[in-house]
This record gives C-alpha cells, sequence and structure tokens, in this order.
C-alpha cells in the first residue's frame, strides 16, 4: 500500500460500525482520521457522512470512505456537497470504474451486502486505481451544478 501521505477520512453509522472498525486496522499504512460513529448504537448516518464529505471537499483528506447497511444513504448524502463524488460500491469492478471513470473521491460501501474480506478488497482497489481523464475528464466536469 502506498505510503502515509495519503489522508482518508472515514465514517460509518451503526450498520458499518464494525466495518469501519476493521477497515482503520486494514488500512495502517494510510493517515486515517474516524469521523465516527464510535460505537453499535443506533445514530443517523448523515450526522457522519457530511464530516467526512466535509473533510474530502476541503481538501485536508485525499478520499472519504463512508460504510452503513445499504452504502445508499451515505452516498446520497456525501453527494449533496459540491466537490463530492462518492460510488457505492459492492464489487471490486465497480471500485475500479469509479475511480477510472468518475474520479470519484468518496468510497461507499454496504456493509449488509459484502463481506469484511471483500470490503478491504473493494477499498484497496479504489485506492490504487487512477482517474483515466481522457473523454471521462469532460463528463466529470459537467458533473457540478
Amino acid at each position: 500500500m502506498p505510503s502515509t501521505k495519503i489522508k482518508i477520512a472515514i465514517g460509518s453509522d451503526h450498520a458499518g460500525f464494525e466495518y469501519k472498525e476493521m477497515l482503520k486496522t486494514f488500512l495502517s499504512d494510510y493517515e486515517v482520521k474516524d469521523f465516527g460513529t464510535y460505537s453499535p448504537d443506533a445514530v443517523d448516518y448523515p450526522d457522519f457522512a457530511h464530516p467526512v464529505a466535509t473533510a474530502v471537499e476541503s481538501g485536508d483528506f485525499n478520499y472519504g470512505i463512508l460504510i452503513c447497511g445499504s452504502a445508499n444513504g451515505v452516498a446520497i448524502t456525501a453527494n449533496k456537497h459540491q466537490h463530492i463524488r462518492a460510488g457505492l460500491c459492492w464489487v471490486i469492478e465497480v471500485a475500479s470504474l469509479v475511480r477510472k471513470h468518475n474520479d470519484a473521491n468518496v468510497l461507499c460501501i454496504p456493509a449488509r451486502f459484502v463481506s469484511e474480506e471483500e470490503a478491504k478488497e473493494i477499498t484497496t482497489t479504489f485506492l490504487n486505481t487512477e482517474f483515466e481523464g481522457g473523454r471521462h475528464q469532460n463528463r466529470v466536469d459537467k458533473i457540478s451544478c
């Protein structure tokens, strides 16, 4: 994995808490900041998705990772931020494509639909795939309102 120069903001709701904790350990070669939640007690996912998205949008972090049950809620919330391109990834091929074609900067993982091993593979693929640019850059440039 790359050096600690890459900074990752990570957050989850209660459904994603265990995966968040696991990924924090897995990402030990990166600089990772945990934006919560800090227990498996029921919480509202926007309370954690917004701070992660803001951290990435500000440029303080290179990437964000958000985990909830389906990953839909955190993806919808993060994508409300002007310069966030959050991609919901449930297989490694999608993780690769959201980076290659969409220059996604926030990875959203559905904890209820992937195994821990798959979550690790999806995360590794997301973080190690470069944006292709070219014809995709024109499309990405049209995303912001």
